[in-house]
């Protein structure tokens, strides 16, 4: 992927179908601390492996419960979806991406690893209803402000009283203003979980 949020075949990995050819390769990698092997292909976020936000957060918050309704906004090929559906058996796991490329690869490794507990689907196929005890996140950044606010709006009003959001975005691209804007905008209680390598990792709370 480019630094400008497109991936090297030109399209942005937020494109609902890419134009890229689906070229679908293996890949090994590290979740949860087990080596595994997953399904990568171009037009998506991160196909070269776990990207270096994601590692941060994975770095950086507790593990999660051993069991609730989780949820990871902007699954990608499912690094997120997948580390928590390997420490979590008991839990129920959702993945969503516009990219519809990226949620039939977070499918088909959460099958793979015979994580059947662990699903993906695009945003209009979940019930609007469902609330969520964890999310876990590496936003699109560079999708811009505007349409990242309203992801925002749409998916961490959905945490159950009690539930807790953790959210890695890079330093540079607007960390300190968009835990600002969580707190003033969404009323929620947003603090700095940590700072590492050029991350800011967010929490946030609903009462």
């Amino acid at each position: 992927m480019t630094d400008s949020g497109r991936t090297d075949s030109g399209d942005h990995y937020f494109t609902a179908s890419p134009a890229s050819p689906d070229e679908r390769r293996p890949l090994p990698v590290t979740l949860a601390g087990r080596n595994v092997t997953v399904e990568v292909a171009p037009g998506i976020f991160s196909p070269g492996g776990v990207d270096k936000g994601t590692a941060v957060l994975f770095e950086e918050v507790p593990d999660p419960p051993p069991s609730g309704r989780f949820l990871d906004i902007g699954c990608g090929w499912g690094p997120l979806a997948l580390t928590l559906g390997l420490l979590s058996e008991h839990a129920d796991v959702l993945g969503v991406d516009v990219n519809e490329r990226s949620v039939d690869l977070t499918n088909r490794n959460a099958a793979a690893l015979g994580l059947a507990h662990v699903t993906a689907m695009t945003p209009d196929a979940v019930d609007s209803n469902t609330t969520y005890d964890l999310i876990w996140s590496n936003p699109p950044i560079r999708v811009g402000k505007a349409a990242l606010h309203d992801l925002l709006r749409l998916w961490l009003p959905r945490l159950a009283p009690g539930g807790t959001a953790y959210l890695v975005v890079q330093r540079n691209l607007g960390s300190d203003s968009l835990q600002r804007w969580i707190e003033s905008d969404l009323g929620m209680p947003c603090a700095r979980l940590a700072s590492s390598k050029g991350f800011r990792v967010l929490r946030v709370d609903k009462s």
